[in-house]
């Protein structure tokens, strides 16, 4: 192989070209060939550079950690002597005072000499006694040392994000002047065991992040090596020549083949994570640095297969119930509807949700759409599409279960009283089942919701990643769900089981202020979290998309007005606040979501990449997105005729957005995977905790 060099690009030419004229119609084949190896190299090269560079930082950070923790024991180790000392001094009457200060001496040099090591490599400390001179000012400042460093631990909780706005605001009111002198900016900057807890974890983080990194990058030079063997293996069979094993020897010889880099770079991350993270047990060290992923059960499958036929045999049996009994006739249907109608809803909204949710997960896996990555789970207890289908043929078997129980002991002339409570029965025990933590029903899957749910209610006070915002969408259009879970606490609260008299909930006034309230909660939430975003990375994009969450909020309000006060003010306000609602979430839906609508891009008025084979796949689904967006227009027409036709026009209504939500979902991830595709990233960036606060 010959070598040319241009500057810092090395470009290979092999050989073979050589043999063949310009003519030759093998010639351009090489020569394409030629151009592959040179961006395979260069790519890997670059790679290869950018994670030698992480690794030698993030050692720096692992070595500062260790001096630093070296500190804050030997300050803790010093305290509790001098206490100790102390004790015995005051128990002698002061006769032993003096040697006993005398004794810690020792300890004060050691510290000094890791003191002395960090300032040698940059660290500064603003009380140190090579800082100051004199050990009688170490002794009067013997508490934590401060460094001229910044500590940077990610404001991602409530009390992190409260501590950095209040010392933000304190930094720009009141202690201004402190800008102007670093070192008297840092001398705040206190080290605590709390910070260096926080910053170890972000360092093991970052450790196995860049594990991760090294394997790609390796199986990327695998995955290569396999492709150029393949192709010139059919090239020789195509044009009957023997000249793959001379570019093969080429390819060997090429960089990212013979460089052993990355290799010795993955044999070092796990020696330094096993001696420093896991107390030299590697068998622990390797399950974060390669957890093995879940293998699929066929057990799975089949209870998929056995509880989907149950549950069509029981809502058979339901609506063949419901029919012989009348439950829906205008006499009976009241206090049926109020109970039972609320609770199966939610039961039947959220398994209909869940049961797309598979649907995506099995149409991202077909698609290899890097879900996992995206959403920043773990490939160990990462939910599957086949556990999804699971878990919502078994809510739904339960639900419709209950409800056929329901029925034969109203059958059976059971107390209403009592047989009225299943449906909440039913709902508490799944709530119960929801936060049980014992390792049973998908542990980790539930405390993960919950732990997103917590994120959300709480925005802005937690850092917003993309399974919390994507996460809250899911919820803008669950605000049924939402109103049937109220009226169902409501009616459990007041009593309205056993009395029947349902005028409470449904007439008085804080419900009607929770109503706007479980209605504005969704998209307050979003609205929220598009203003953290905002603050932590100071894009105007964040803004705009609170804007469109902010009028959702004025048009579902006008609408709840208008279904109150039904007049043509209110129809005029809600008319011309759901067109510009709607406007203005489907521009968001095509151009920014899914990346859809550029009429300058290599498929017309699509995106330049492009999953799916079929671009009229693409153009069905923006119209069907416009046609679900508007299905609000039934909230004016008001095509109604009696109140059981009402529940059921609502439940359809809240069905069909739903569905378009689980449209939405797929189109949404596949813009996001390829623009990680697009900018190669595989890997998550972590941030490091140290850096000189003379940067700032």
């Amino acid at each position: 192989m010959e070598v040319a060099s241009d500057d810092e690009v090395v470009l290979y030419q092999t050989e073979l070209l050589q043999l063949f004229s310009e003519e030759d119609e093998v010639r351009p084949f090489f020569e394409r060939l030629d151009e592959e190896l040179n961006k395979v190299n260069q790519f890997y090269k670059s790679k290869e550079s950018e994670f030698l560079e992480r690794g030698e930082t993030l050692n720096k950070q692992l070595q500062i950690l260790k001096d630093l923790k070296q500190i804050l024991d030997g300050d803790r180790r010093r305290s509790s002597d001098i206490l100790s000392r102390s004790s015995s001094t005051y128990d002698s009457n002061f006769s032993e005072g003096t040697p006993g200060l005398h004794d810690s001496s020792p300890e004060i040099s050691e510290t000094d000499e890791v003191i002395a090591a960090l300032e040698r490599n940059g660290v500064k400390f603003m009380n140190s006694t090579a800082a100051a001179g004199a050990s009688g000012a170490k002794k009067k400042n013997a508490g934590k040392p401060k460094v001229a460093m910044r500590i940077d631990i990610p404001a991602t909780t409530p009390t992190r994000t409260i501590s950095a706005v209040t010392s933000m605001l304190w930094e720009d009111l009141i202690n201004n002047p402190t800008k102007q002198d670093p070192a008297a900016a840092a001398a705040g900057s206190f080290i605590s065991r709390k910070k260096m807890q926080c910053a170890e974890k972000m360092i093991r983080t970052a450790f196995v992040e860049l594990y991760r990194g090294l394997e790609l990058l390796k199986t990327y030079s695998s995955l290569n090596m396999v492709a150029f063997t393949k192709i010139l293996k059919k090239f020789d069979k195509v044009s009957k020549q023997q000249a793959s094993a001379s570019y093969l020897k080429a390819v060997k010889r090429s960089h990212f083949i013979s460089s052993d880099k990355v290799v010795r770079l993955m044999d070092e991350v796990e020696c330094i994570f096993t001696k420093h993270f896991t107390n030299n047990d590697r068998k622990r060290a390797m399950k974060f640095l390669r957890p093995q992923q879940q293998k699929d059960s066929h057990m799975v499958t089949f209870f998929s297969g056995l509880f989907t036929g149950v549950f069509v045999s029981l809502f058979g049996i339901y609506i063949i119930m419901a029919h012989l009994s009348g439950i829906f006739s205008p006499t009976t249907e009241t206090a049926y509807m109020e109970t039972v109608y609320p609770v199966f809803s939610v039961f039947a909204l959220f398994s209909l949700h869940l049961f797309l949710y598979g649907c995506n997960l099995l149409m991202w896996k077909n698609t290899r759409i890097n879900y996992n990555f995206i959403f920043e789970f773990a490939p160990n207890t990462a939910l599957k599409y086949r556990d999804a289908f699971l878990i919502c043929t078994t809510l739904m078997t339960s639900v419709v279960g209950a409800l056929v129980i329901h029925l034969l002991l109203s059958a059976a002339a059971f107390s209403p009283t009592h047989v009225d409570t299943i449906p909440g029965i039913l709902l508490l025990v799944f709530i119960t089942l929801l936060v049980c933590p014992f390792d049973i029903f998908y542990r980790p899957t539930r405390y993960c919701f919950l732990r997103i749910i917590r994120n959300i209610i709480c925005s802005p006070l937690y850092k917003v990643l993309m399974v919390d915002f994507f996460m809250a969408d899911q919820l803008t259009s669950q605000i049924p769900l939402l109103r049937h879970l109220e009226s169902t606490a409501c009616n459990f609260l007041a009593g309205s089981f056993k009395t029947h008299q349902y005028s409470t909930c449904k007439n008085g006034q804080l419900y009607r202020q929770l109503v706007y309230v479980i209605s504005f909660s969704p998209y307050y939430w979003r609205a929220m979290q598009c203003a953290r975003r905002w603050f932590d990375e100071s894009d105007l994009n964040h803004l705009a998309n609170m804007g469109k969450y902010v009028s959702a909020m004025v048009a579902a309000g006008a609408r709840l007005t208008y279904a109150t006060q039904s007049n043509s003010l209110w129809f005029g306000v809600v008319l011309v606040t759901s067109i510009v609602a709607t406007a203005y979430q489907l521009y968001w839906d095509f151009v920014k979501d899914w990346g859809l609508l550029n009429p300058n891009s290599r498929n017309p008025w699509l995106r330049d990449d492009l999953i799916l084979k079929k671009k009229s796949i693409y153009f069905i689904s923006i119209a069907l997105n416009v046609v679900l967006r508007v299905a609000w227009i039934e909230s004016i027409m008001r095509f109604r005729i009696n109140p059981v036709q009402t529940h059921l026009l609502d439940f359809f209504l809240a069905s069909l957005e739903v569905i378009r939500r689980g449209h939405w979902n797929f189109y949404r991830l596949e813009n996001e995977h390829l623009n990680n595709v697009g900018k190669f990233r595989a890997v998550k960036t972590v941030p490091l905790p140290f850096r000189e606060a003379e940067s700032d």
